[in-house]
């Protein structure tokens, strides 16, 4: 395969995406962001193109259906994978946006839905597998900077040290217990029933990026403003309640993030767009 032409053809597709994207959504990025986004994108590619090849199913619907919650409600199990078959052996494969340090601590909370998924392969579909794993799509905060840099040997290094295929071990006698949290989970959300996560737990920090969990989770979240443990945990002591609300409700993420969502809706808005022809 000509890599050129294929990182040629990436970009293109890029290119399209994004512009398809911007005209849908109106949101822009900077170019910073944008060509940070496509380095992304041509990492992953650099790095699992072998294993791409190999791909004989993708994008493979699992469905486990009819099934009933403890108060009756009947629901069904739904997931997408990617299968490689190669050397008489099967892998699964789910694709997650997580940073891989996060994944690679917390297997235990990807095993559960692979389980899953590995029951319906097998059990279901009646097919062999011998393997699974979790591909991370987020690049390690190491290789971000070195493709942002100009140093060719250290983008290589970075490159050969991540490590976006994350094995996890399915384990089939969890298989109920797992259908089981499901069914409880669809029961809370049909009776309206959400309990946000406690205080302590907004402010427990990751092992890999030092961040509170509040600013590594909650802060993608649309409903943080109406969870009483994000409330409590955005008051600043000390303050009027009028600063108080406005912190709260300023909260777009660090100064960078502020910055960026700025730059990219000045570049987007150009000045010969606002000030009408002639003036």
């Amino acid at each position: 395969m000509d890599n050129k032409k294929v990182r040629d053809k990436i970009e293109e597709l890029f290119e399209a995406n994004y512009n398809y994207l911007h005209h849908e959504t109106g949101q822009a990025l900077s170019e910073f962001i944008k060509e940070s986004a496509k380095q992304q994108v041509l990492a992953y590619w650099a790095k699992l193109n072998e294993l791409a090849e190999k791909v004989t199913d993708t994008e493979v619907r699992l469905v486990l259906s009819d099934q009933t919650t403890p108060h009756g409600s009947k629901f069904s199990i739904e997931g997408v994978v990617d299968i490689v078959k190669e050397h008489d052996e099967t892998w699964m494969y789910d694709i997650k946006t997580h940073d891989p340090e996060y994944i690679a601590e917390n297997k235990e909370l990807y095993e559960s839905q692979l389980n899953v998924y590995a029951y319906i392969w097998q059990t279901l579909r009646e097919q062999e597998l011998d393997k699974t794993a979790i591909i991370s799509t987020s690049l390690p905060h190491s290789l971000r900077e070195a493709l942002s840099g100009t140093d060719d040997e250290r983008k290589r290094n970075e490159l050969e040290k991540w490590q976006p295929v994350i094995p996890v071990e399915f384990k089939a006698d969890r298989i109920d217990n797992t259908i089981k949290d499901f069914a409880k989970v669809v029961d809370c959300i049909e009776e309206n029933k959400f309990v946000p996560a406690p205080l302590v737990k907004l402010k427990e920090q990751f092992q890999h990026s030092k961040k509170p969990f509040a600013v590594h989770t909650c802060r993608n979240c649309d409903a943080r403003y109406s969870c009483p443990s994000y409330r409590e945990y955005a008051q600043v002591r000390g303050k009027k309640l009028h600063s108080k609300f406005r912190d709260y409700f300023d909260d777009f993420g660090n100064d960078f993030d502020k910055n960026e969502w700025v730059e990219a809706n000045l570049d987007d808005n150009k000045i010969e767009n606002i000030v009408p022809k002639g003036e």
